[in-house]
């Protein structure tokens, strides 16, 4: 790492081991209570409330044009879903005991775009939409928005541009519902996307642009070409406040899960949810929803692959976007694809300074084993880097979730808790890949 840097970062004995790609938890001391981290941002329960009621507004075009939605009358939600054999195959596999109940949140499972990118990703693209059709007299928000569907729209909406660089999900959420309104979409695609989501862009309507080099040059010649062109939009996933609360809105959706299955959150009934991480707009919008909610008793994790720890190494350190993970001497190559970012987003990183419970890092080969347990225990496919979620709670009984535990004052309310690993991805995966993924062994 570069000696400036390496002068100024908190945390060197952790980074010193994350610069040899070893696993690590770090929890963080600047967690503070959800009422101060809160007063230090800009956004709001306000801001959250608003963005729902944007996609209720286009529910009648979604279940329009994506008739999958239609039993959910047109909102992209997930089933959450208790899986008490994996978390016995988890306690036996790694000796260890999960306490409380697992349930498993399937954004795997999201219409559309089968990711958890479903959510920031279509939903930027509504807004956008919304925001073109209300500056051009063509709609109110009191029209029915189901109108969005038609060719008349389709023709007008023809005439603007709207460009992603990405790793490959939030690719997929933006090139299917940006081609679906009649936007000239172009995706550029990092040299780690896998092919099949490439080739479902270009059958969907995308544009797909190529690269030989990582996720940040995609991004850099995406926004690059995007601003040369004024009826280009370019959908920032590092600095989207529009994402960022289009993740969000899926607190309030778990909150009304909960209320369905009588799961209780309280300062009694913890709640521990793990997020894979990438860049970090999905799990940060998640985790900015969950303690609007849930307050001080959402307790929140990101799970990042060792030799791409992008957040965990700009959290730790205290220098957020400053830093990459090649300047501490590793790949950013991981086998986990919608993980592989080198450099976090700085205002996701800002804004989780006080609010993130910590981040675990594991290396590749475990995402595997743990795709094939989920499959054999609950018949649930998962992508190999959706399943990072589930190290966090094979990590309860940690020294270093012990002492956050410990700290909490939470050791006697553990038997209470409610764990969610995440499930970023993974139903549009064709069967082919799948029998690939189930055969890949790394150790």
């Amino acid at each position: 790492m570069a000696q400036e840097f390496w002068n100024r970062a908190e945390n060197k004995p952790l980074l010193e081991a994350v610069s040899q790609g070893k696993e690590v938890i770090w929890i963080n001391e600047r967690l503070t209570s959800t009422e101060e981290a809160m007063s230090q941002i800009q956004l709001t329960m306000a801001d959250i409330d608003d963005a729902e009621a944007r996609l209720a507004r286009f529910a009648p075009f979604i279940q329009k044009v994506f008739p999958e939605t239609a039993p959910r009358n047109g909102l992209i939600e997930s089933p959450l879903t208790e899986i008490p054999k994996m978390q016995k195959k988890l306690e036996e596999e790694y000796q260890t005991s999960i306490p409380g109940r697992l349930f498993l949140k399937q954004d795997s499972h999201l219409a559309i775009s089968g990711s958890i990118k479903a959510r920031g990703g279509i939903y930027e693209v509504l807004k956008h939409a919304e925001d073109l059709a209300l500056e051009y007299g063509k709609i109110k928000v009191t029209d029915d928005y189901s109108v969005f569907a038609s060719d008349e729209f389709k023709k007008f909406f023809s005439q603007f541009k709207i460009q992603v660089g990405s790793t490959g999900n939030l690719g997929m959420s933006i090139g299917i519902m940006s081609a679906a309104l009649g936007f000239h979409v172009i995706v550029h695609m990092s040299a780690d996307a896998k092919q099949w989501k490439k080739d479902l862009l270009r059958q969907r309507g995308a544009e797909v642009v190529e690269y030989a080099d990582d996720y940040s040059k995609a991004v850099e010649v995406g926004r690059k070409n995007s601003d040369a062109d004024p009826k280009s939009y370019f959908v920032d996933d590092e600095n989207s406040v529009t994402l960022f609360l289009g993740y969000a809105v899926a607190a309030k959706r778990i909150r009304a899960q909960f209320e369905e299955k009588g799961i209780i959150v309280d300062a009694d009934h913890p709640l521990f949810v793990y997020i894979p991480c990438g860049v970090g707009g999905a799990p940060g919008g998640v985790t900015f929803g969950l303690k609007q909610i849930f307050g001080d008793n959402a307790h929140v994790f990101f799970i990042e692959p060792t030799q791409a720890p992008c957040m965990l190494v700009g959290m730790a350190s205290g220098l957020q976007n400053e830093v990459s993970v090649q300047d501490f001497g590793l790949t950013g190559k991981t086998h986990a694809d919608g993980l592989a970012v080198g450099r976090a987003s700085g205002f996701v990183g800002s804004v989780m300074n006080h609010m993130l419970a910590g981040i675990l890092s594991l290396e590749d080969y475990h995402i595997y084993d743990l795709m094939r347990d989920i499959v054999n225990t609950e018949d649930i496919f998962l992508e190999p880097s959706a399943c990072a979620s589930f190290w966090g709670p094979i990590q309860l009984k940690s020294k270093e979730m012990q002492s956050y535990i410990k700290k909490m004052g939470l050791e006697d309310k553990m038997a209470n808790a409610v764990h969610i690993p995440w499930a970023t991805g993974g139903s549009l995966v064709p069967q082919s890949i799948r029998e690939e993924y189930m055969h890949t062994h790394l150790k």
